[in-house]
């Protein structure tokens, strides 16, 4: 089936792959966004220790996607981890520290003779939930903005210097943040891992208490994303884009490229504007009534409008991870892949992928069978 595809297909068909890892991806970010609110909504040691619990369930599958977006990077354009890993390492160092530390945290909260006590591991929790989803936002939109590195294919036969990419700026990575469309993003993102955790507070908890401060907050943190969405968005849309010609290979800057790419691909267009319009109806729909499943909502539109983003920015002739430094050097999905062999072989495992989807939700809905409260902490044999 697969080997009977253009070297093409098979990098568009990978190019879905990371899309649609990396639109879930940003969905779980829910976890982190959960984290930020611990002390916002408990005010006591019971009530945090159910918020921290009702997370918990659930940091495991933000990690592991995580990992999956990564590894699946690395196998399917190898020139894009090893110049963005290779290169903006601080950047990346900094993300993996926020979630090593969430780990530890998990681990370590609640252990018997813990020596720093629940304080010090929901400050990890916290740093974990404000800069993890903050960089990884502020990375992502390096794929429209760009960043400063050079490759040059002809020093792999440079024994003294066998270097194909290199990173231009000594800040390695962490000049995205000065950004500030990627900033917005960014801070996009932050809100809006927020404001879907308090969606998922209000679909898993049982405490009334809890529950009321969770509506006050969830228009407290709609607010600022639609704001910083609606910013991001536009800029986005007004800006010049990275185009390059297929048969020149040539990258050019074009006018409104992403508006562009949104018209010249309708279906894109749609799920972009029905993910949007799910995003907000799920919020909308959680603050004027008590509906309590707002979540799936918002939750189908965060991966639809965030797929249909990872789309505009790879397809259409589109460079994904344009070059600031050298505007040649930028990186396509045709430039930067693994050989047609390798991606052929990777695509006959991607079909077990469903199965891992199946299982995902599978373990989902068996860990939320039932809302949690304090009398459902107690009697847990795993306390976070």
């Amino acid at each position: 089936m697969f080997g009977s595809l253009s070297h093409l297909a098979l990098q568009q068909y990978w190019w879905i792959i990371i899309s649609l890892l990396g639109s879930i991806l940003v969905f779980l970010l829910f976890v982190q966004g959960g984290q930020t609110l611990i002390y916002t909504l408990g005010k006591n040691e019971d009530e945090r220790t159910i918020i921290v619990n009702v997370l918990g369930r659930k940091w495991e599958f933000t990690f592991t996607t995580l990992v999956t977006f990564g590894g699946s990077l690395f196998a399917s354009f190898p020139l894009f981890y090893a110049t963005s890993f290779g290169g903006a390492y601080w950047l990346w160092i900094s993300i993996l520290f926020c979630f090593v530390i969430q780990a530890i945290a998990y681990e370590f909260r609640s252990k018997p003779n813990n020596l720093f006590g629940h304080k010090t591991y929901e400050v990890f929790l916290f740093l974990n939930g404000v800069l993890g989803t903050i960089l990884l936002g502020t990375t992502v939109g390096t794929f429209f903005n760009g960043a400063k590195f050079s490759v040059d294919f002809s020093n792999i036969v440079n024994p003294e210097s066998p270097v194909i990419s290199r990173w231009e700026s000594p800040f390695r990575g962490l000049e995205a943040i000065l950004n500030l469309h990627n900033l917005s993003l960014g801070i996009a993102v932050f809100c809006l891992a927020r404001t879907v955790a308090l969606l998922y507070f209000i679909n898993n908890i049982d405490n009334n208490s809890i529950i009321k401060r969770v509506r006050l907050q969830l228009i407290i943190n709609a607010i600022p994303f639609t704001g910083f969405y609606i910013i991001f968005i536009t800029l986005l849309l007004l800006q010049k884009g990275f185009s390059y010609n297929p048969e020149t290979h040539i990258i050019t800057m074009e006018k409104f490229k992403y508006f562009h790419n949104l018209t010249e691909m309708p279906i894109t267009g749609f799920l972009f504007v029905a993910g949007t319009l799910l995003v907000l109806f799920g919020i909308i729909i959680s603050i004027i009534s008590k509906y309590s499943k707002g979540i799936w909502f918002t939750g189908a539109g965060t991966v639809l409008a965030v797929f249909s983003l990872f789309i505009i920015a790879g397809f259409n002739n589109t460079a994904y991870y344009p070059s600031t430094f050298d505007l040649q050097s930028s990186l396509t999905i045709e430039n930067s892949s693994s050989s047609k062999y390798t991606l052929t072989v990777m695509s006959y495992v991607s079909l077990l992928v469903p199965f891992v989807f199946a299982y995902i939700y599978y373990a989902w809905k068996a860990i939320n069978r039932k809302k949690i409260n304090a009398d459902e902490i107690k009697k847990e044999s795993h306390i976070y």
